[in-house]
C-alpha cells in the first residue's frame, strides 16, 4: 500500500468508518531512524486507532525505529514481512524474511522490548518453494515462540524471483483455507485474514474462520465499502457519515491542507473511488481531475465543487 494509505486517504476512512483499524504504508526503520521523522509519522488525531507497517531487518533499528514511533502517538507496530518489491529484497526484508523464521523472532522480540504498545506480524503463507503447510506454521510458531500473538496473513505466496510485485498481487492464487487451517491448529493465536477481499459477504464468510479481516487496495478502489461494513458490524449506525457528510467533512479536510501547502492531487487521490459502483462515478473523477487541473490559482474552487457535487 505504499504510496497510497497516506495520511489523506486515512483521514477519509476515518470519516467513512470510525471503529476501522487503519495502517500506514510501510515506513522502513531506517528512514525514520535517519530521515525526517517528524514528516514520516505525521497524521491527524482522527486516525486513531493508527498502526504503523514498519519494514527492516535488522533488531537494534527496529526497536529504536518502534520507539519513536510510540512516542509519536502511535497504537501499534505490525512488523512487514509481505512485501515482494525488488527495493525491499535489496534490503533483506519484507517478504524476503520468511525465509529466515530466527531471525523474525530476534525482530520481534527487540521491536516488542522497546515498547508499551502491541507489536504484530504481517506476511504471506509463503515464499518461493518455501510454500507448504509445514513451512507457514514453522514461521508462526518461530514467531509465536518469541511472544507474537496476532498475525495478519496474506493468503497468497509471494515469488521474489520471476514476478514483480504487481504481479505478487494477482497472479500466485489465493489460498483462503490454508489460512483457515492456522486459526483450527492454533486457535491460542489471533489469525487476520488478508489478500483479494473485495465484498462484504467475503468478509462475514472470512470472520467465521479467522478473527478479523484486512482489505488493502481494495479499501482504496472503492471505499465506501467501510461504510457497507459498518452497516453490518457497527453497535451504533449513528456514528456512521452519510456520502453528503463525509463529502463536506473531508472538503473542510481540503481546504485546511491546501491553506497549509499540501498538494491538490494529494488531497483528491483517495477520492477518487469515493462512488465506485454508482452512475455517476466517472463523472465524479472526472471533475476531481478537471478542478485539479484548473484550481490551481483559487485553492478554494477544489473543496467547494467536492462538497457540493452531487449524483
Amino acid at each position: 500500500m505504499m504510496d497510497y494509505t497516506d495520511r489523506h486517504a486515512r483521514y477519509l476512512f476515518r470519516l467513512i468508518s470510525p471503529q476501522t483499524i487503519l495502517y500506514t504504508e510501510m515506513i522502513t526503520a531506517k528512514a525514520l531512524l535517519h530521515g525526517n521523522s517528524d514528516v514520516l509519522l505525521k497524521f491527524n488525531d482522527e486516525e486513531h486507532p493508527l498502526v504503523l507497517q514498519l519494514g527492516g531487518s535488522d533488531p537494534a533499528e527496529m526497536a529504536s525505529a518502534a520507539k519513536t514511533a510510540e512516542n509519536a502517538g502511535y497504537d501499534e507496530i505490525n512488523i512487514n514481512v509481505g512485501c515482494p518489491s525488488d527495493r525491499v529484497q535489496s534490503g533483506a526484508f519484507g517478504a524476503s524474511l520468511m525465509a529466515t523464521p530466527g531471525l523474525v523472532a530476534d525482530i520481534f522480540s527487540a521491536t516488542k522490548s522497546a515498547v508499551d504498545i502491541p507489536v504484530t506480524i504481517k506476511h504471506r503463507i509463503g515464499i518461493d518453494k518455501q510454500d507448504s503447510y509445514h513451512d507457514l506454521e514453522n514461521f508462526v510458531l518461530t514467531a509465536a515462540n518469541s511472544g507474537c500473538k496476532k498475525f495478519i496473513v496474506h493468503a497468497r505466496k509471494a515469488w521474489l524471483k520471476g514476478l514483480s510485485p504487481k504481479q505478487n498481487r494477482d497472479i500466485p492464487p489465493l489460498d483462503y483455507e490454508r489460512v483457515y487451517q492456522l486459526k483450527r491448529d492454533h486457535p491460542e493465536l489471533r489469525i487476520i485474514i488478508n489478500g483479494g477481499i473485495k465484498t462484504v459477504e467475503q468478509v462475514l464468510l472470512h470472520l467465521q474462520h479467522t478473527d478479523g479481516v484486512m482489505i488493502g487496495r481494495e479499501a482504496f478502489k472503492q471505499p465506501w465499502l467501510l461504510a457497507e461494513l459498518g452497516n453490518f458490524l457497527t453497535q451504533d449506525e449513528d456514528d456512521l457519515l452519510t456520502r453528503s457528510e463525509v463529502q463536506k467533512c473531508y472538503s473542510r479536510y481540503i481546504q485546511k491542507e491546501l491553506r497549509l501547502g499540501t498538494s491538490a492531487h494529494a488531497l483528491v487521490k483517495p477520492l477518487s473511488g469515493l462512488f465506485h459502483g454508482q452512475s455517476g462515478a466517472r463523472y465524479w473523477r472526472r471533475m476531481l481531475t478537471e478542478t485539479v487541473q484548473s484550481s490551481a490559482g483559487n485553492i478554494d474552487e477544489l473543496p467547494q465543487r467536492v462538497a457540493e457535487f452531487k449524483i
